[in-house]
């Protein structure tokens, strides 16, 4: 049973399975009792007050769901207008990038279509979202519409709950199905060729580190130094960086969590590997006595800055990175393939692919 910290209605850190989860409770807008779960990717051990830090500032952040009453009472509103309410009630309930990614689909694509037609949310046709669909599929691809059909199925089932519309209409609809995705990957002497290319690069950490443990973009640049113990010879994934785009802004999220339970690991670190980020270590060092009040001393701890303290971010290596391959002649792959590559590269020499997943 995971041990749980009460204070002012809510739950402070509590402990699952070696992890420290941020556990909130409140009343919704209905007067029913919520409890909400938030990994926060800290193991258990030696970090009570991180877990207790975090708790605090989500706290401060937190803001209990709310039905705004224009919602609950209007029966004539729009379904454009309701889709841009239901952004403003689940954005307290959903991750920073999770929201950019709902704003981003709702605000550009499907309130603007259906603003053009007037169609009140009462009024709103199974046969209205296919019409959308089939004209999304004539620009975007199978899974693009999915997204939208998702977002749009979410308001809707909402709208159902608080008695705004009898049915979901979202249900009725034909999803469109998911096209088949299948990545690139790098041989052994690609991967090679590529760690050669991207020595002295800012590529050259995120590069080899997703090539050797198959690690997302996210999980390089979220790397710091406290998830590297030298002495054992251990790495740790616990701390992801993302990017996000809210209101038109650019957003740097840094998360002490990954993607998923899974993907909170503890990794060897092997020679070759270790000896660079001793040498990286150093070098930062030097930087950071050099520069003086100049460096950048926001991101300290980060594996993965440039010379003057500047963290890498998520949209630079995606740029960035097909640049490297074009420039230097290698076949072109998404940094993402690099850990198709490391997976490919481990069933190869015969490790049992349970073990790669894990």
């Amino acid at each position: 049973m995971p041990r749980r910290i009460f204070s002012h209605g809510s739950r402070a850190s509590a402990r699952k399975n070696d992890f420290y989860y941020i556990v909130l409770s409140y009343k919704d807008a209905d007067g029913k009792r919520k409890t909400k779960w938030e990994a926060t990717g800290l193991s258990v051990k030696r970090n009570k007050k991180k877990a207790e830090a975090l708790l605090l500032e989500r706290r401060r952040n937190f803001m209990v769901p709310t039905v705004p009453a224009e919602i609950r009472l209007d029966d004539d509103i729009l379904f454009s207008d309701f889709m841009l309410k239901w952004l403003e009630v689940t954005k307290s309930t959903i991750q920073i990038t999770t929201y950019a990614s709902y704003q981003g689909t709702v605000e550009r694509i499907i309130v603007p279509y259906f603003r053009k037609r007037n169609i009140k949310l009462v009024d709103l046709k199974a046969t209205d979202l296919q019409d959308f669909y089939n004209k999304q599929l004539g620009r975007v691809k199978a899974n693009s519409v999915i997204h939208y059909h998702a977002n749009i199925h979410k308001a809707l089932k909402y709208a159902v709950k608080i008695d705004l519309i009898p049915t979901n209409p979202a249900d009725k609809v034909e999803r469109p199905k998911k096209n088949e995705f299948k990545g690139s990957y790098y041989s052994a002497d690609e991967i090679h060729a590529l760690t050669e290319i991207a020595e002295g690069t800012k590529l050259e950490i995120p590069v080899l580190l997703a090539s050797f443990y198959g690690l997302r973009r996210s999980e390089v640049l979220g790397l710091k130094w406290d998830a590297i113990d030298f002495e054992a010879n251990t790495l740790e994934v616990k701390h992801i960086v993302t990017q996000a785009s809210i209101d038109g802004k650019k957003v740097l999220v840094q998360a002490d969590r990954a993607k998923t339970k899974s993907s909170l690991r503890t990794l060897p670190l092997v020679p070759p590997i270790r000896d660079r980020l001793l040498m990286l270590k150093g070098q930062q060092d030097t930087y950071r006595r050099l520069c003086g009040k100049s460096y950048n001393r926001e991101y300290l701890g980060y594996l993965c800055v440039d010379e003057i303290g500047n963290i890498i971010r998520p949209n630079y290596v995606s740029e960035q990175f097909p640049k490297l391959l074009e420039k230097n002649g290698l076949r072109p792959i998404r940094f993402h393939d690099l850990r198709h590559s490391c997976a490919s590269l481990l069933l190869a020499n015969g490790v049992p692919m349970k073990q790669i997943q894990e």
